[in-house]
Protein backbone atom coordinates (compact mmCIF):
# COMPACT_ATOMS: atom_id res chain seq x y z
CA UNK A 1 0.00 0.00 0.00
CA UNK A 2 2.69 2.48 0.97
CA UNK A 3 6.06 3.70 -1.02
CA UNK A 4 7.71 4.04 1.94
CA UNK A 5 9.95 2.29 3.81
CA UNK A 6 9.86 0.98 7.42
CA UNK A 7 12.56 3.79 8.49
CA UNK A 8 10.49 6.75 6.34
CA UNK A 9 7.07 5.15 8.23
CA UNK A 10 8.16 5.45 11.45
CA UNK A 11 9.42 9.46 10.67
CA UNK A 12 5.71 9.75 9.50
CA UNK A 13 4.21 8.17 12.43
CA UNK A 14 6.34 10.89 14.50
CA UNK A 15 5.72 13.81 12.72
CA UNK A 16 4.08 16.84 14.03
CA UNK A 17 1.90 17.47 10.97
CA UNK A 18 -0.03 13.98 11.52
CA UNK A 19 -3.99 14.37 12.68
CA UNK A 20 -4.12 14.82 16.92
CA UNK A 21 -6.73 12.89 18.93
CA UNK A 22 -8.23 15.65 19.28
CA UNK A 23 -8.83 17.10 15.74
CA UNK A 24 -9.89 13.26 15.01
CA UNK A 25 -12.18 13.70 17.88
CA UNK A 26 -13.64 17.01 16.54
CA UNK A 27 -13.60 15.47 13.08
CA UNK A 28 -16.12 12.58 13.15
CA UNK A 29 -17.61 13.00 16.46
CA UNK A 30 -20.70 15.02 17.75
CA UNK A 31 -21.50 16.82 20.36
CA UNK A 32 -18.14 15.70 22.72
CA UNK A 33 -18.30 16.10 26.30
CA UNK A 34 -14.63 15.85 27.48
CA UNK A 35 -14.49 13.99 31.37
CA UNK A 36 -11.49 15.04 33.78
CA UNK A 37 -9.58 12.89 35.89
CA UNK A 38 -8.83 9.66 37.88
CA UNK A 39 -10.86 10.18 41.16
CA UNK A 40 -7.47 10.04 42.85
CA UNK A 41 -4.24 11.54 41.85
CA UNK A 42 -5.19 14.41 39.07
CA UNK A 43 -5.99 14.81 35.42
CA UNK A 44 -3.73 13.70 32.82
CA UNK A 45 -3.71 15.69 30.04
CA UNK A 46 -2.07 12.99 28.10
CA UNK A 47 -5.33 11.21 28.16
CA UNK A 48 -8.27 12.71 26.20
CA UNK A 49 -11.32 11.04 26.92
CA UNK A 50 -15.22 11.66 26.65
CA UNK A 51 -19.06 10.82 25.42
CA UNK A 52 -19.80 11.59 21.80
CA UNK A 53 -22.31 10.96 19.28
CA UNK A 54 -20.93 8.64 15.96
CA UNK A 55 -23.93 9.13 13.22
CA UNK A 56 -26.19 9.70 16.28
CA UNK A 57 -25.03 6.65 18.25
CA UNK A 58 -23.78 7.59 21.83
CA UNK A 59 -19.72 6.00 22.08
CA UNK A 60 -16.89 6.54 24.81
CA UNK A 61 -14.18 8.53 23.23
CA UNK A 62 -10.79 7.85 24.53
CA UNK A 63 -7.44 8.54 22.93
CA UNK A 64 -3.51 9.58 23.49
CA UNK A 65 -2.86 13.46 22.76
CA UNK A 66 0.99 14.45 21.12
CA UNK A 67 1.00 18.21 20.58
CA UNK A 68 2.12 20.27 17.92
CA UNK A 69 4.74 22.16 19.13
CA UNK A 70 7.01 22.49 22.19
CA UNK A 71 4.46 24.07 24.19
CA UNK A 72 1.95 21.93 23.52
CA UNK A 73 3.92 19.08 24.05
CA UNK A 74 5.17 20.20 27.98
CA UNK A 75 1.53 20.53 27.95
CA UNK A 76 0.23 16.62 27.38
CA UNK A 77 4.28 15.16 28.26
CA UNK A 78 4.98 14.41 24.71
CA UNK A 79 2.00 12.22 24.59
CA UNK A 80 3.24 9.85 27.31
CA UNK A 81 0.50 8.77 30.23
CA UNK A 82 1.07 8.87 33.76
CA UNK A 83 -0.56 5.85 35.69
CA UNK A 84 -3.66 8.70 36.51
CA UNK A 85 -4.13 8.93 32.85
CA UNK A 86 -4.63 5.16 32.42
CA UNK A 87 -7.39 5.04 35.11
CA UNK A 88 -9.29 8.09 33.94
CA UNK A 89 -9.20 6.05 30.70
CA UNK A 90 -10.37 3.40 33.01
CA UNK A 91 -13.46 4.58 34.54
CA UNK A 92 -14.74 5.96 30.50
CA UNK A 93 -14.31 2.72 29.94
CA UNK A 94 -16.52 1.17 32.63
CA UNK A 95 -19.08 3.92 32.76
CA UNK A 96 -19.40 3.18 29.05
CA UNK A 97 -20.21 -0.69 30.22
CA UNK A 98 -22.96 0.68 32.40
CA UNK A 99 -24.55 2.42 29.75
CA UNK A 100 -24.03 0.16 26.96
CA UNK A 101 -21.98 2.45 24.98
CA UNK A 102 -19.52 0.94 22.14
CA UNK A 103 -15.94 2.12 23.44
CA UNK A 104 -13.34 3.57 20.78
CA UNK A 105 -9.41 4.46 21.34
CA UNK A 106 -6.87 6.33 19.68
CA UNK A 107 -3.45 5.67 20.27
CA UNK A 108 -0.33 7.53 19.65
CA UNK A 109 2.15 7.35 22.47
CA UNK A 110 6.20 6.19 22.02
CA UNK A 111 5.31 4.26 25.57
CA UNK A 112 3.73 5.29 29.03
CA UNK A 113 5.57 7.58 31.10
CA UNK A 114 8.44 5.60 33.31
CA UNK A 115 9.76 8.95 35.18
CA UNK A 116 9.83 8.28 39.05
CA UNK A 117 6.49 10.04 39.94
CA UNK A 118 5.01 7.72 37.28
CA UNK A 119 6.61 4.82 38.76
CA UNK A 120 5.85 5.62 42.25
CA UNK A 121 1.68 5.73 41.41
CA UNK A 122 2.20 2.24 40.16
CA UNK A 123 2.19 2.83 36.42
CA UNK A 124 2.68 -1.01 36.10
CA UNK A 125 -0.48 -1.76 37.80
CA UNK A 126 -2.15 1.03 36.12
CA UNK A 127 -1.61 -0.66 33.01
CA UNK A 128 -1.80 -4.16 34.08
CA UNK A 129 -5.62 -3.27 35.46
CA UNK A 130 -6.29 -2.02 31.33
CA UNK A 131 -5.26 -5.14 29.78
CA UNK A 132 -7.54 -7.20 32.57
CA UNK A 133 -10.57 -5.27 32.85
CA UNK A 134 -10.52 -4.58 28.81
CA UNK A 135 -10.10 -7.93 27.98
CA UNK A 136 -13.89 -8.64 29.69
CA UNK A 137 -15.31 -5.19 29.36
CA UNK A 138 -18.91 -5.79 28.01
CA UNK A 139 -19.66 -3.64 24.96
CA UNK A 140 -17.75 -3.63 21.69
CA UNK A 141 -14.32 -1.93 21.73
CA UNK A 142 -12.23 -0.70 18.66
CA UNK A 143 -8.26 0.59 19.14
CA UNK A 144 -7.47 2.71 16.36
CA UNK A 145 -3.20 3.75 16.18
CA UNK A 146 -3.16 6.91 14.54
CA UNK A 147 0.49 7.55 15.27
CA UNK A 148 2.98 5.52 17.11
CA UNK A 149 1.81 2.46 18.84
CA UNK A 150 4.58 2.17 21.60
CA UNK A 151 4.88 -1.06 23.91
CA UNK A 152 2.54 -1.43 27.16
CA UNK A 153 1.96 2.05 27.01
CA UNK A 154 -0.36 1.44 23.85
CA UNK A 155 -1.03 -1.87 24.52
CA UNK A 156 -3.10 -0.53 27.44
CA UNK A 157 -5.59 1.07 25.33
CA UNK A 158 -5.34 -1.46 22.54
CA UNK A 159 -6.82 -5.16 23.96
CA UNK A 160 -10.16 -4.42 21.59
CA UNK A 161 -12.15 -6.63 18.97
CA UNK A 162 -10.87 -4.82 16.31
CA UNK A 163 -8.06 -2.94 15.93
CA UNK A 164 -6.75 -0.79 13.23
CA UNK A 165 -4.08 1.29 12.51
CA UNK A 166 -3.64 4.68 10.01
CA UNK A 167 -1.26 3.81 6.60
CA UNK A 168 2.07 5.66 8.21
CA UNK A 169 1.24 4.22 11.79
CA UNK A 170 3.77 2.18 13.50
CA UNK A 171 3.30 -0.29 16.58
CA UNK A 172 5.82 -2.27 18.08
CA UNK A 173 7.08 -3.50 21.50
CA UNK A 174 9.96 -0.54 21.52
CA UNK A 175 11.10 1.77 19.70
CA UNK A 176 13.42 0.94 16.78
CA UNK A 177 16.57 3.11 18.86
CA UNK A 178 15.71 1.40 21.76
CA UNK A 179 15.76 -2.10 19.90
CA UNK A 180 19.00 -1.26 17.93
CA UNK A 181 20.55 -0.59 21.33
CA UNK A 182 19.77 -3.44 22.73
CA UNK A 183 20.90 -5.50 19.66
CA UNK A 184 23.44 -4.19 18.39
CA UNK A 185 24.48 -1.66 21.21
CA UNK A 186 24.11 1.30 18.76
CA UNK A 187 21.21 3.53 18.78
CA UNK A 188 22.43 4.71 15.19
CA UNK A 189 21.17 1.69 13.31
CA UNK A 190 17.18 2.64 14.02
CA UNK A 191 16.68 2.56 10.76
CA UNK A 192 17.96 -1.07 9.93
CA UNK A 193 16.06 -1.74 13.27
CA UNK A 194 13.19 -0.46 11.82
CA UNK A 195 13.60 -2.76 8.85
CA UNK A 196 13.58 -6.20 10.84
CA UNK A 197 10.81 -5.51 13.55
CA UNK A 198 7.81 -5.68 11.13
CA UNK A 199 5.94 -2.38 12.73
CA UNK A 200 4.43 -1.20 9.52
CA UNK A 201 0.72 -1.84 9.17
CA UNK A 202 1.01 -3.76 6.38
CA UNK A 203 3.49 -6.01 7.77
CA UNK A 204 1.03 -6.48 10.94
CA UNK A 205 -1.89 -7.35 9.07
CA UNK A 206 -0.55 -9.63 7.11
CA UNK A 207 0.60 -11.26 10.69
CA UNK A 208 -2.90 -10.83 11.78
CA UNK A 209 -1.57 -8.33 14.54
CA UNK A 210 -4.04 -5.30 13.13
CA UNK A 211 -8.14 -6.09 11.46
CA UNK A 212 -7.19 -2.98 9.22
CA UNK A 213 -5.51 -0.08 7.84
CA UNK A 214 -7.34 3.35 7.57
CA UNK A 215 -5.77 4.63 4.27
CA UNK A 216 -3.72 7.61 3.93
CA UNK A 217 -2.53 7.92 0.70
CA UNK A 218 -4.46 7.35 -3.27
CA UNK A 219 -2.66 6.39 -5.89
CA UNK A 220 0.61 7.35 -4.51
CA UNK A 221 -0.46 10.63 -3.72
CA UNK A 222 -0.94 11.66 0.26
CA UNK A 223 -4.85 12.21 1.06
CA UNK A 224 -6.17 15.35 2.73
CA UNK A 225 -6.76 14.94 6.82
CA UNK A 226 -10.66 15.69 5.84
CA UNK A 227 -10.53 12.98 3.31
CA UNK A 228 -8.96 10.72 6.01
CA UNK A 229 -11.41 11.33 9.10
CA UNK A 230 -14.35 10.77 6.47
CA UNK A 231 -12.97 7.05 5.60
CA UNK A 232 -12.68 6.63 9.38
CA UNK A 233 -15.38 8.34 10.34
CA UNK A 234 -17.48 5.72 7.67
CA UNK A 235 -15.46 3.01 8.34
CA UNK A 236 -16.33 2.86 12.08
CA UNK A 237 -20.20 3.38 11.62
CA UNK A 238 -19.94 0.43 9.64
CA UNK A 239 -18.27 -1.67 11.96
CA UNK A 240 -19.80 -0.37 14.68
CA UNK A 241 -23.16 -1.41 13.36
CA UNK A 242 -21.84 -5.17 12.95
CA UNK A 243 -20.26 -5.41 16.22
CA UNK A 244 -23.49 -4.15 18.06
CA UNK A 245 -24.94 -7.30 16.53
CA UNK A 246 -22.64 -9.50 18.54
CA UNK A 247 -23.60 -10.80 21.96
CA UNK A 248 -21.80 -9.64 25.13
CA UNK A 249 -20.57 -13.42 25.20
CA UNK A 250 -19.30 -13.45 21.81
CA UNK A 251 -18.14 -9.95 21.73
CA UNK A 252 -15.66 -10.64 25.20
CA UNK A 253 -15.01 -14.50 24.21
CA UNK A 254 -13.46 -12.82 20.30
CA UNK A 255 -11.95 -10.61 22.21
CA UNK A 256 -10.39 -13.30 24.62
CA UNK A 257 -9.26 -16.02 21.54
CA UNK A 258 -8.18 -12.88 19.47
CA UNK A 259 -5.45 -11.86 22.00
CA UNK A 260 -4.92 -15.91 22.88
CA UNK A 261 -3.26 -16.57 19.57
CA UNK A 262 -0.24 -14.37 20.09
Amino acid sequence: MSQFSASEIVQLARAKERLTTREIIAGIFDNFIEFHGDRNFRDDLAIVGGIALLEDQPVTVIGIQKGRDLKENMKVNFGQPHPEGYRKALRLMKQAEKFDRPVITFINTAGAFSGTGAEERGQGEAIAKNLLEMSDLKVPIIAIIIGEGGSGGALALGVANQVWMFEHAIYAILSPEGFASILWKDASRSAQAAEYMKLTAPELLEMGVIDKIIPETFNGKMLEPEKIMQILKETLAKELKELSSTSLKELVEQRYQRFRKF
